[in-house]
């Protein structure tokens, strides 16, 4: 057994991923029954019993090609006469290509009636280009009723022969061809014809046909002409740079690729100039059309619904631009995507061929049918047979109209399965309705930007799911989404719906800025026995229903929706400390009387403000434009479940540097826990109006007095703070504390020995 490192076989370009199973696929099925092969690393390998001297003589001596023929074409060659791609085959006398000769004597057995509607259909339209015949003769010609007659009859006549040609030959083809026709299309349940993407419109892409492209090829490689098609003299140096790399002798004949090497396809700025030439090495083409013969599709279609059927492939879905760095909006495409697996295990054709029928993945109980879905589906449950990695192509329009099979990254399976990745679940229905409402025609190009971010951030939480940073980088990505909604774009698709505790659990990096926003996001001025708030905060950030809190509040007819406008909306999302105190001023007018005057701001359970955290935030060392961002996205959490089963998130340190005693005392007067004496001190509107304004000494001064009241013995007198450090108190009043916490500030104000305590 020979182990032969193809460094010609990479998993990028889709040519050279195809070759690296065409390769495989010939040696197995016409050399060797037992070759095996894997990739490994940006290689692929072979196992075969053939070394490579072996190998060589195989490809040049004795491989039959397969009959890749498409008589439903016009440019597969058949429609020509002394065509240069169909002829020299037809006529060759190599055994080799006997295969090759009866898939196009099938096809001739299908043509004669379509040869002559077609030959009906020329010879009317050469009556306008007589020589001899003026313009105005000619322009007669065609308008006259007769002409029209005619040519619209020959030409229906022509429709209907060529519509039924691709079932008659599905129907009644055996042999290689048949092969052949199963991957380059289905047929429905109406009999129309369905095509996969990576094989084009039946085996051509615009003009250009593959087929006869793979003819023109093997012409190019092998002399047809010969007794046995002996290999032309470039032959051996095109087979070793195709199997090994490494540079070619000579130069590439330049000719067409299509789709699926879009490195050599020329054009505009392609190489030193202005303009270059499509190069391209035989043997690549060659292989890479006996590697797509793996990717047999099938017609399917949902259950129980009335959908009609479509062509799927392995590992076949609709496109989304995200995920990698040139992502636009007419990426995503009617031809979709494709995810090409990646195994490092030896295969043999049979279980490669297995492995790419089973090319499908489960999300829940459906198919994945989005990029994001198919990487839920690996990230959360892993695959089998051996699958490390998926390199992903889309195929979109570039270099003007040409469609290209883009390489859009490589996703890794993880070697082990992370819980985090079913968070990603709650976005699934809402991402999709997302980017329909962002592909509107009047959809703002700052929609689509930030769903096109939040698609990008949701595939590397999916990509590395422990790692907390690409979480939180999802929720802010979440929160800009929601901000442009705000506007009026997109709220159709609503707020971002409830997340399960589990995303806290994920995105909690042990900063004082998420545990912050945690606790500032989860607050209310109560919960009810199912675990519900009486109010939350998210009113203040988003205008929802009251009556169905998951739902924007919408005025107006069906066709004129829009935001309603509340006063309650009082954050803006630009700046932190500003929408942290907006909350509070906010909460101070809705709680009625002078008398009853009360933040009302109480903490979920396991989610509460710890005083190293406030004191951090105090010293200026928290990001508060980060921590309200973080909290605005948290705000979706789910706080039913919040109640029943929170998650565990790292727990702040303890309280070496006390904060602020001057704030200590302003955090106890607005305190919504009682004080010694029993009560609630109401608090002052005025405090955070003085505090609002950068004047923390008056503030202080409120303070005091209603402690003093309330029976606090406290030694304080007056406070030096700066006007911009009076405002960073004020915002830290909207952190909920517990009562406990609040106890031990009570404490510390009776004894300023005490150093340390647990918050």
């Amino acid at each position: 057994m020979h182990i032969h490192a193809l460094d010609g076989c990479a998993p990028a370009p889709l040519a050279h991923y195809l070759k690296a199973l065409g390769v495989l696929r010939l040696v197995a099925e016409q050399a060797d029954p037992g070759a095996r092969g894997w990739w490994d690393g940006e290689r692929f390998r072979l196992a075969s019993v053939l070394d490579a001297r072996a190998l060589s003589d195989f490809f040049l001596s004795r491989y039959a090609p397969t009959p890749f023929v498409a008589p439903w074409n016009k440019g597969s060659g058949f429609f020509q006469v002394d065509d240069p791609g169909l002829a020299p085959l037809e006529g060759t006398r190599a055994a080799r290509f006997a295969p090759f000769k009866q898939g196009i004597a099938a096809s001739r057995g299908f043509l004669d009636e379509l040869s002559e509607a077609d030959a009906r259909v020329r010879a009317i339209k050469a009556e306008t280009k007589q020589k001899g015949s003026s313009a105005t003769q000619r322009k007669a010609l065609r308008e006259s009723a007769d002409y029209k007659q005619r040519l619209a009859e020959a030409e229906r006549r022509f429709k209907l022969l060529k519509a039924d040609l691709i079932p008659r030959a599905r129907l009644h083809w055996r042999g290689p061809h048949r092969q052949w026709i199963d991957a380059a299309m289905v047929i429905d349940d109406e009999g129309i014809a369905r095509f996969p993407a990576l094989l084009g419109t039946g085996g051509n892409d615009g003009r250009l046909d593959f087929t006869n492209n793979f003819m023109q090829r093997l012409g190019e490689v092998f002399d047809l002409a010969s007794p046995q098609a002996s290999p032309r003299p470039e032959a051996a140096g095109w087979l070793a740079a195709a199997l090994w790399g490494g540079p070619t002798a000579g130069c590439l004949p330049d000719r067409a690729v299509g789709q699926f090497l879009p490195g050599g396809a020329g054009g505009a700025n392609s190489v030193n100039g202005p303009d270059g030439t499509s190069q391209l090495n035989p043997f690549d083409f060659v292989f890479m059309m006996e590697g797509s013969l793996l990717f047999t599709a099938h017609a399917v279609k949902r259950l129980d619904t009335h959908a009609r059927q479509r062509a799927a492939a392995p590992f076949v879905m609709a496109a989304q631009a995200a995920g990698y760095a040139s992502a636009g909006a007419s990426d995503e495409s009617a031809r979709g995507e494709q995810w090409m697996p990646l195994w490092n295990q030896p295969l043999t054709l049979p279980e490669a061929r297995r492995l790419l029928a089973e090319g499908r993945a489960q999300i829940g109980h459906g198919s994945a049918t989005q990029p994001l879905d198919m990487a839920r589906a690996v990230a959360r449950l892993g695959t089998a047979r051996g699958i490390v990695s998926f390199q992903r192509y889309g195929y979109i329009e570039r270099n003007g109209q040409s469609n290209l099979a883009v390489p859009l990254g490589r996703f890794v399976v993880q070697p082990r399965v992370s819980q985090s990745v079913a968070c990603l679940d709650d976005l699934a229905a809402w991402m999709s309705r997302l980017r329909r409402a962002a592909a509107d025609k009047d959809a703002p190009a700052r929609l689509a930007l930030a769903v096109r971010q939040a698609g990008d951030v949701a595939f590397d939480a999916a990509q590395h799911p422990d790692e907390a940073a690409r979480w939180q980088q999802l929720l802010l990505a979440l929160a800009q989404v929601e901000a442009v909604m705000r506007t009026g774009s997109g709220f159709k698709a609503q707020p971002v719906p409830a997340l399960r505790p589990e995303w806290a659990e994920a995105a909690d990096d042990g900063t004082p800025e998420f545990r912050l926003a945690l606790a500032f996001a989860l607050q209310a001025r109560g919960f009810r026995r199912d675990g519900r708030p009486v109010e939350g905060v998210r009113r203040h950030w988003l205008p929802l229903d009251r009556h169905r809190p998951g739902r924007f509040a919408t005025t107006g007819d069906a066709t004129a929706a829009r935001l309603e406008q509340r006063p309650e909306v009082v954050m803006e999302g630009r700046n932190g400390v500003d929408d942290a105190i907006a909350v509070l001023q906010r909460r101070l007018v809705e709680t009625g009387g002078e008398a009853l005057r009360s933040f009302g701001l109480r903490p979920a359970p396991r989610a509460h403000a710890a005083l190293s955290d406030l004191g951090a935030w105090l010293q200026g060392n928290v990001d508060a434009d980060r921590t309200l961002a973080l909290a605005r996205a948290l705000m979706a959490l789910d706080y039913g479940l919040w109640a029943e089963q929170w998650a565990r998130i790292q727990a702040a340190p303890r309280v070496s540097i006390w904060p602020d005693e001057a704030w200590l005392c302003i955090r106890l007067a607005c305190s919504p826990w009682p004080l010694p004496d029993g009560r609630v001190p109401p608090c002052d509107p005025a405090l955070m109006r003085r505090l609002a304004a950068g004047d923390p000494g008056s503030a202080l001064q409120l303070a005091l007095r209603r402690l003093r009241a309330a029976g606090v013995r406290h030694g304080i007198r007056v406070t030096t703070a700066s006007p911009a450090t009076a405002r960073l108190w004020a915002a830290a009043l909207a952190f909920p504390i517990t009562q406990t916490t609040a106890e031990h500030i009570l404490q510390r104000l009776d004894n300023p020995t005490a150093q340390e305590l647990q918050p």
